[in-house]
This record gives C-alpha cells, sequence and structure tokens, in this order.
C-alpha cells in the first residue's frame, strides 16, 4: 500500500474517498506514489477519473519550491483530461461519461468582481489545482493523480474532435496564450503575430495564430527549431534571436509578440521588431525582474502587458475554436512509472513540446508496483 497524506494534513469529514496520487515529498522533487483521499461529490461537484495529464513548465517549479510557496507532500497537475463518473443535484452541464477537462483552478469566491465578468482567474480567492488552500482548508492536489472532485464552474467539456491526450495541454498551455491573443487584438487576419520560445506554449500560440489568420514568425535561440516551426507548426517565419542580422531585417514588422520565454533575456531588441503602437504580452515567468529601457516603450508607443491563464467561459471558447481548426498540442506520452526522466527531460527543454501522462492505464500499475 503507498504511503499515506492523512498525517500531513487535517481533512473535512467528507474526504473519504480513496485516490492515489504522484508526489514531491520535498524540493527535491522526486515523484512517487501517494495514497490520498478525495472529497465526496457535493451538489455542485463533478467527480472526474481522471486519463491524462500534462506536464507543464510550472509543475517543475513547483515540485523543486522555485517560488518560495511550496506545500509538500505536492501532487501537482493542472492539464486534466478525463470523465465525468458521478455529478452532484445541482449539476446541469455534465452528466457521467462525458469528455472534460479541468485547468489551473478548482475553485474562486464566485461573488467578487472579477468573477461576476468571467475571469476567476483574477478573483483574489482563487483557488489552484494544487498546492493551493481548499475552502475546507485541506491542500489541493493535481492531475497526477486517479481521480478529482471540482465544482462544475471549473469544468469544461472537450469537444469530440479533440482526443483527450492532445487535448489536456490546451488547458493551461492554450488558455495561456489564446486569452492575450483575445484581449489584445492579436487574433486578426493579416496582422503579423510574433511568438518568442517554441516550447509548450509556443508552439500552441503559432497554432492558434495560423487558426486566426495571422502572419506568424518564430523568434528562437536554437536554430535547430526552424525547420519544424516551418513544417510541422505552420509558421510563416523564423528568426533566431541570437542573429544581429536576421532580427535586424525583422525590425518593426510585428503587430504583436507573445513573450513565452521563462528566462531573462535581453529585451530591448525585442521591442525592436514591433511596429509603432505593438504590443508585448509576456504569459513566461522569468526567476529575476525584468530590464527595460524607458525609451524602448516610449519612443513609438509600445505596450508591455503580462497575462495569466483565462477565465472559464473564454477557457471552453478556446477549446471549441481549437476544434474548428483542428489545433491540439504535439505530444509526447509516457506512463507515470517514467515520471520523473520527463521532468528531468522537460528541464533540459528535451521535449517536443508536451510530455502528456497517461494516466488511465499506468497510475494503477505504477502505485502497485512501488508498494512491492
Amino acid at each position: 500500500m503507498a504511503p499515506t497524506a492523512a498525517e500531513h494534513q487535517h481533512h473535512g469529514h467528507d474526504h473519504t474517498r480513496k485516490a492515489v496520487g504522484l508526489a514531491a515529498r520535498d524540493a527535491s522533487g522526486h515523484l512517487s506514489p501517494l495514497a490520498i483521499t478525495r472529497r465526496s461529490t457535493g451538489d455542485d461537484d463533478v467527480a472526474i477519473k481522471i486519463l491524462y495529464c500534462g506536464i507543464c513548465h510550472s509543475d517543475l517549479h513547483s515540485i523543486k519550491n522555485d517560488w518560495k510557496n511550496s506545500r509538500y507532500p505536492m501532487i501537482p497537475g493542472h492539464e486534466i483530461a478525463g470523465e465525468v463518473t458521478e455529478v452532484g443535484k445541482n449539476v446541469s452541464k455534465f452528466k457521467a461519461g462525458d469528455r472534460v477537462g479541468v485547468g489551473c483552478m478548482v475553485n474562486s469566491c464566485q461573488s467578487c468582481e472579477s468573477c461576476g465578468k468571467g475571469f476567476e482567474n483574477h478573483c483574489p480567492g482563487m483557488i489552484f489545482t494544487y498546492n493551493s488552500v481548499d475552502v475546507d482548508g485541506t491542500v489541493t492536489y493535481g492531475g497526477y493523480s486517479s481521480m478529482v472532485v471540482v465544482h462544475e464552474r471549473f469544468v469544461v467539456r472537450f469537444p469530440d474532435a479533440i482526443p483527450l491526450d492532445k487535448g489536456a495541454p490546451l488547458l493551461c498551455a492554450g488558455i495561456t496564450v489564446y486569452s492575450p491573443m483575445k484581449y489584445h487584438g492579436l487574433n486578426v487576419p493579416g496582422l503579423h503575430l510574433g511568438v518568442l520560445g517554441l516550447g509548450g506554449l509556443g508552439h500552441v500560440a503559432v497554432k492558434f495564430g495560423k487558426a486566426f489568420g495571422m502572419k506568424v514568425t518564430v523568434v528562437s535561440s536554437t536554430p535547430g527549431k526552424k525547420e519544424e516551426a516551418l513544417e510541422r507548426l505552420g509558421a510563416d517565419t523564423f528568426v533566431v534571436s541570437k542573429d544581429a542580422y536576421q532580427m535586424k531585417a525583422a525590425m518593426s514588422t510585428m503587430d504583436g509578440i507573445i513573450n513565452t520565454v521563462s528566462a531573462n533575456i535581453p529585451m530591448t531588441p525585442l521591442f525592436g521588431l514591433l511596429k509603432p503602437n505593438g504590443k508585448m504580452v509576456m504569459v513566461g515567468l522569468p526567476e529575476k525582474p525584468i530590464e527595460v529601457p524607458p525609451f524602448a516603450l516610449v519612443a513609438t508607443n509600445k505596450t508591455l502587458a503580462g497575462s495569466c491563464i483565462g477565465g472559464m467561459s473564454d477557457t471552453q471558447e478556446m477549446l471549441d475554436l481549437a476544434a474548428k481548426h483542428g489545433v491540439t498540442a504535439d505530444i509526447e506520452v509516457v506512463g507515470a512509472e517514467y515520471v520523473n526522466t520527463a521532468i528531468e527531460r522537460l528541464g533540459k527543454g528535451d521535449v517536443r513540446y508536451r510530455f502528456v501522462i497517461d494516466i488511465g492505464n499506468t497510475l494503477d500499475k505504477a502505485a502497485a508496483a512501488a508498494t512491492e
């Protein structure tokens, strides 16, 4: 039997459902099976059997306590795809057997101005899918687990056209790039979009850019990604950010840039790529503050903005648009027993472009093997 988490947190009375997850016990980030409990299905809840969960770069930061806010044991994972097993009596949108997803949030206050406008992602009381304190005082456990119980507002439906494994990463990576494109007008046919960084977020940004009918240029420090950017992902052009000649040739050509890079890189040359009135939207989280010379913004009316995931109605809208245009993530499916190797490879950028854990077929086996 896998060790249990009961001693680590006080459970509400209704945390009676047995489940198993892959947990980090400390900042080494090493993941191993842990027996946990989930709450019983409340009146507004949806119980979900998890089939797939994407491995997001923030999972890596979280398990290693890079952001200095980690609570252990931690079960990461916020790109969850699975099927409904049970719904509470007030739930009208879902029924048993539905193909559904859960992204970065599992609850919010549901009464503030942001929640009222459909931006639950801006709610001061937002509860993250993992490493967050839930309303009942328990710590949330994420999608590297066998099942989860979530308020129906935070569950989205997968259109039939989207396979669950390739669709799972859209719940974080997809909405993270879709939302800023929508709200900053970077979704207009014929505009020129720059995508900085070609990883889990960047490759999906390229696909949405093309779905919106835009001209898309990938800006990357890795020349070796040129062929796949142009041929596999459908980008129009590719600029090597370290090549001064290529950067100069691309100056003042872009209407907007989605910056997915989570490393500290020089910003001035990047602002140079934007046309007057151009916008750069940051969705990556570099560890140190970024340096922006005022002239880079002021001289030609440029905007630097940030964006964090998106609200629930936008997340559903994003999935529906993805289905219509055939947008899914490029993935490498791995078994639960391989998760530590996958995390290690992700740290080195050795994945095209998202690992997805086959929870449904491999988690129970990995948990059983760990206890033999």
